[in-house]
């Protein structure tokens, strides 16, 4: 049997392993949408860094007039047919799109034992489509996306115990989460995880600093792979 590895390393994706994805991401959400309740929407003027698909599609759909109940009731097959818009839309291509120092660190990571995760909010088959793109997927072992909690802090949750019932880490191990957004860093905060903050997505540096991070860096050139071990 396979030793369990002493260290979990979960990412963010938009902003931290990829950037400038989010159009055709976008345009499956309002499809999405609208194919299941024939509404026109749009994520203009919505902030959508940090934010999980399901929250999104909720705002869009509660402007679009519907309640709390509506919302509840249409949201799975909402979610089940952004992912399909997405599959059939999507770029052909993300490997120009990755953030800078990226595949060599998760090289890095790997060649030391670690185990490397994600935590993101987009939904399951958009978040390992972009991926899968940017010539990273081979990287990655687990996963939480959301369809799988509602807060970016349950996200880290179901990804750490999702690699502990898979027998990749155990229980003792060392887990850390990076991410571009406050957010990121609060989940990994709240979960007693080492937050390391990059500043390749929307927010900058000292937005990320208020947010009080174990780690921060303009991006993942400036981080030693053997600090996170």
């Amino acid at each position: 049997m396979a030793s369990k590895s002493e260290s979990l390393v979960l990412f963010d994706i938009d902003g931290t392993l990829v950037r400038g994805a989010g159009l055709h991401h976008k345009n499956a959400l309002v499809e999405g949408i609208r194919r299941v309740t024939s509404l026109s929407t749009t994520l203009d003027g919505v902030p959508t860094a940090g934010m999980l698909d399901r929250d999104l599609i909720a705002i869009m759909l509660r402007t679009a007039g519907h309640n709390s109940r509506r919302i509840r009731m249409a949201l799975a097959r909402i979610m089940a047919e952004c992912q399909n818009c997405y599959a059939a839309n999507c770029a052909i291509d993300l490997r120009g799109n990755v953030c800078a120092g990226v595949p060599e660190f998760l090289s890095g990571l790997k060649a030391r034992g670690a185990v490397l995760g994600l935590v993101t909010g987009n939904l399951s088959r958009i978040g390992l489509r972009k991926i899968e793109l940017a010539g990273l997927r081979e990287h990655f072992s687990v996963g939480a996306f959301a369809e799988d909690g509602t807060t970016r802090i349950r996200l880290a949750q179901v990804a750490a115990r999702r690699a502990m019932q898979q027998g990749l880490v155990g229980k003792g191990c060392r887990i850390s989460l990076i991410g571009d957004h406050a957010n990121d860093v609060e989940a990994a905060k709240k979960n007693g995880f080492r937050a390391v903050a990059v500043a390749t997505g929307v927010s900058s540096l000292e937005e990320l600093r208020a947010a009080e991070p174990d780690i921060l860096v303009p991006d993942l050139t400036e981080l030693d792979p053997g600090e996170l071990m």
